[in-house]
């Protein structure tokens, strides 16, 4: 049992650096991360108009858009490759020098975007609120830091 453990902890952590090493060319990498993070504004974005009133409130589909985004945040991190600095990118080579900071960062949006979609599976406006709030604050914290302006 303890080999099967073993076994299946190692594969797990090898996963990301199989992931990370799937680009054959950092401008993969760059075009990757950025598919990805421009599904999460679109998804975002849709659930911001509806939370501030410039179109309906239509709870399924906040729901949908609160789950896309979930799966997604997911995605970049792994498009954020050694040499993905340079290119067609706003993203800064201090991500690569703090790397613990903005893995920290990648990891507290990801955790946000999972509370955002359990949020909006309930009929409390204010829980979501505050969820899309949250999301949406550690998202720009890792863009005031870590994103070309």
């Amino acid at each position: 049992m303890k080999k099967i453990l073993l076994a299946v902890a190692t594969t797990a952590m090898m996963i990301p650096a199989v992931l990370a090493n799937n680009f054959k060319e950092p401008a993969d990498a760059i075009e990757y991360r950025q598919a990805a993070l421009s599904l999460i504004g679109y998804n975002f974005g849709d659930m911001g108009e509806m939370l501030k009133g410039k179109k309906p409130f239509d709870a399924a589909v906040f729901s949908a858009r609160a789950d896309n985004v979930a799966a997604l945040s997911k995605i970049p991190h792994e498009g954020f490759i050694v040499g993905s600095d340079k290119g067609d990118t706003e993203a800064l080579a201090k991500i690569w020098s703090e790397k613990a900071d903005f893995d920290s960062k990648m990891t507290a949006f990801q955790d946000n975007a999972a509370a955002l979609a359990v949020a909006a599976k309930s009929s409390d406006k204010n829980n979501i609120k505050q969820a899309f709030s949250n999301t949406g604050k550690s998202c720009k914290g890792c863009h005031d830091e870590y994103k070309k302006d």
